[in-house]
This record gives C-alpha cells, sequence and structure tokens, in this order.
C-alpha cells in the first residue's frame, strides 16, 4: 500500500448541472454503466494505484452515497485502509457550508493532518478516466515539485471551457487563466507530444487533479478567504511555489451535465470505447451483489449495447443503449441510444400478477414502447405502448415525471408513466 499518499476525493456542489439525476442523490452517487456509481471511479483508481486511505468530502443528498460505500469498500481489520465519508457540517469554528472546493478542505483538515502522509491526492468525484497516480507521484517527485496539477491537452474549441495553464521547457508550470476567451488563444500554447499536436491539441487545460506536498496543503489551507483551487488556489501558488505539470494523454471527460454524462455513457457500447470497463488491471469496483445472469428471450434483437447483470429482456430490439441492473424489457418494445440506470429490486410474480388484472404499471419498461435518446432513472414504471423520442426538436422542459435537457428525455427517479404515455 502506498502510505506516502492521502487521496481527498471532492464531492462536488448541488449537482444542478446533473439535474434531475441529482435530485434525491449526490453527484458521486449518479449511476453509471449500469452498476456502478461515479465515485467508484476515483475510488477504483486509487485502489489500481495502491493508495488504499480516501476521504470523499460531500454535503448534498449524500444518505445513497453512504449507504454505497458502507456496503461497498470494506477493508480487512488488519489494514490501515479505508473509504471514509466527510460530509459537511457546522460547527462554532465552522457555522457555513462548504464554500468552494479549497473551502471544503480547509473544513475537514482536522482529519487529514491525524494521519501520515507525505503527498495529498485531490480528485474531483465526476470524472470518467483511468490513470495510474504513481506515475504522476513520480513525476512529482522527480522535479522536486510542490504541486503538481493533472493536465489535458485541449484544442482551441474546448479550451476556453477549462482553466489553461502555460508551462516552459521543464513542464514547470509559469502562468495559468480560468476559462480564456478564443483571442487570447494563441498566447496559451504549450508544448505537447508529435500525436497531440498532430490533433490540434494544443493547449494544456487543468483536469482538476493536485498533489499536493503536505506542509503547502496546511500552509494554503491556514488562508480563510480562500474557497477555490480553480480560481484561487492554484494561481496562487503558481506564482510562489515550484508547480509541475503532469500531461496525461488518456481519455478523460468530466461528466458533471446531462450531455456530457448521456455521451459517456452510450460510449461505452463503441467496438473498442474509450473508457475500458473491460481491462485486466484497471478494473473498476463496485457493490458486490448475488445478481442471476440475464435473460434474454423471445427472438430479442440486441446491437452495440452493454447488457448489466439480473435483467429480464422479453422480445426486445435494442440498439446502441446500455441497460442497467435488473431491468425488464417487455415484448415488442424498441430501445435505442438510451441509458437505462435498472432498479434496486424486483417484483414477485404474484405482485406483477396482481398488478396486471388491476391495471398498475409494473416496474420496468412494458409492452410495445418506442424508446428514444433517453435517460431513464432507477426504478420507474413505463406502461404499454409509451413513446419517448428525445431529439433536439423538443424544447427544454422539466415535470415531476420527466425533464428535457438539450434534447435529451430524463425520466425521473420512481416516475410512473402509463400506458399510451408520449413525448415526441
Amino acid at each position: 500500500m502506498n502510505k506516502n499518499t492521502l487521496a481527498i476525493i471532492l464531492g462536488g456542489g448541488q449537482g444542478s448541472r446533473l439535474a434531475p439525476l441529482t435530485e434525491s442523490r449526490s453527484k458521486p452517487a449518479v449511476p453509471i454503466a449500469g452498476k456502478y456509481r461515479l465515485v467508484d471511479i476515483p475510488i477504483s483508481n486509487c485502489i489500481n494505484s495502491d493508495i488504499k486511505r480516501m476521504f470523499v468530502l460531500t454535503q448534498f443528498n449524500s444518505a445513497s452515497l453512504n449507504q454505497h460505500i458502507k456496503n461497498t469498500y470494506q477493508f480487512s481489520h488488519f489494514s490501515n485502509a479505508f473509504v471514509d465519508i466527510l460530509a459537511a457540517e457546522q460547527t462554532p469554528d465552522n457555522p457555513t457550508w462548504f464554500q468552494g472546493t479549497a473551502d471544503a478542505v480547509r473544513q475537514c483538515m482536522s482529519y487529514f493532518v491525524n494521519h501520515n502522509f507525505d503527498y495529498a491526492l485531490i480528485l474531483s468525484g465526476d470524472q470518467l478516466y483511468q490513470m495510474d497516480f504513481n506515475e504522476m507521484i513520480e513525476a512529482h517527485e522527480k522535479a522536486g515539485a510542490s504541486l503538481t496539477i493533472a493536465t489535458l491537452p485541449v484544442n482551441a474549441k474546448d479550451a476556453p471551457e477549462f482553466g489553461i495553464l502555460k508551462t516552459d521547457d521543464n513542464s514547470l508550470i509559469t502562468s495559468f487563466i480560468e476559462k480564456p476567451k478564443a483571442d487570447l488563444l494563441p498566447e496559451w500554447t504549450s508544448e505537447v507530444s508529435d500525436e497531440m499536436n498532430e490533433e490540434g491539441r494544443h493547449y494544456l487545460a487543468s483536469m482538476g487533479i493536485y498533489i499536493f506536498n503536505r506542509e503547502l496543503l496546511i500552509q494554503l489551507m491556514a488562508d480563510p478567504d480562500t474557497k477555490d483551487f480553480g480560481k484561487e488556489i492554484i494561481p496562487e501558488a503558481i506564482l510562489k511555489e515550484k508547480v509541475l505539470s503532469y500531461q496525461y494523454e488518456g481519455y478523460w471527460t468530466d461528466i458533471g451535465n446531462i450531455d456530457s454524462f448521456f455521451e459517456a455513457n452510450l460510449g461505452l457500447t463503441d467496438d473498442i470505447p474509450k473508457f475500458n470497463l473491460f481491462h485486466n488491471t484497471n478494473k473498476i469496483f463496485t457493490r458486490a451483489r448475488t445478481l442471476p445472469p440475464s435473460k434474454i428471450t423471445d427472438g430479442t434483437s440486441i446491437d452495440k449495447s452493454v447488457i448489466a447483470e439480473g435483467c429480464i429482456i422479453n422480445g426486445a430490439k435494442i440498439e446502441h443503449s446500455v441497460i442497467g441492473i435488473r431491468s425488464r424489457i417487455g415484448m415488442g418494445s424498441s430501445i435505442s441510444n438510451t441509458y437505462i440506470m435498472g432498479n434496486d429490486f424486483y417484483q414477485n410474480l404474484d405482485e406483477i400478477s396482481h398488478n396486471l388484472e388491476h391495471n398498475i404499471t409494473n416496474i420496468g419498461i412494458g409492452k410495445n414502447c418506442v424508446i428514444d435518446n433517453t435517460i431513464i432513472d432507477k426504478n420507474c414504471k413505463i406502461g404499454n405502448n409509451v413513446i419517448l423520442k428525445g431529439g433536439k426538436h423538443l424544447e427544454d422542459a422539466n415535470t415531476k415525471l420527466y425533464t428535457i435537457k438539450d434534447g435529451i428525455i430524463i425520466v425521473k427517479k420512481r416516475a410512473i408513466l402509463e400506458d399510451g404515455f408520449t413525448i415526441e
């Protein structure tokens, strides 16, 4: 186990950009890939890097996240490994909620300094990537840096969405600008690999992944006026400290909004996905469930899709979709370009029969439905002959049952859509 490094995973704020998926859960608890949670990504990267002392900082809707972590990450009693949740709490010294990323770390510093560590690895809870943090730590040590920032080469189109860094010949960061306007970009190019140059990715964007020396973190957290890493802490440190850029050229995406979340999940269905769920060593860990294999019957057609365990699919057509755990899909239904998160439990046969006799909608997708460009949250009840056709022709909307964002229909958790319900 890496005994020199303590990981701090930032759960983020209210997650309004991911609403309605965050109406009843925190961002790190949002389900991805049909069986995982967002928080499983940074935790798995840490475990695969042999970093097994982790804190997860949250303040909004953290009950389901607490339950997931408690049920998932249980290490040996004879090990120092742990994943602990620190939720924002009001005390006489800290009467307010977390005011930003740096403020969250500051308010929890008393927990961190009780542990021995040389480096604090600070991560975001809403990014999709696979990284060996040991390589980043080695680069940090070799450069004799006080702070190292993981950076990603980006193109001119994406650069204005990030904090952009400029480096010298030794990859030390000399300046930083937050979300620069397009006309400023020519002044902010950096040395990148030939492959990145060929792709037009000339600008180094901060990935929100940091390694702080213990002493520097304690020093910087002493100032109560600084609230955010990207906007305040990092620019200030660059002026005074030796700050290294660690270039990462693998797949990475910030899935903080519905559009990027949807794209990242459907991207898992590619023949060779950019995010590899099938890696022998970079495994993604999650809660161990005792579920049966999925059952697919009655001439179901499936193409370019990911099907999680425990599903029952009867005579459906499924294309370019992710089908989550315990999903039920009825005869004659067509599912395309859709992420179904699945269900937390099964209905028994008696309950299903009773509901059918009394025209009560069962959990899952009914018969003869057409669903396209849609996200269906957990434990939804979709009746027969329901039509959900997302697309750019739809205006943004928000109701008790569903939300439409950027043409994507999001059926809310536990929503009931009766027979014949239609959005198209």
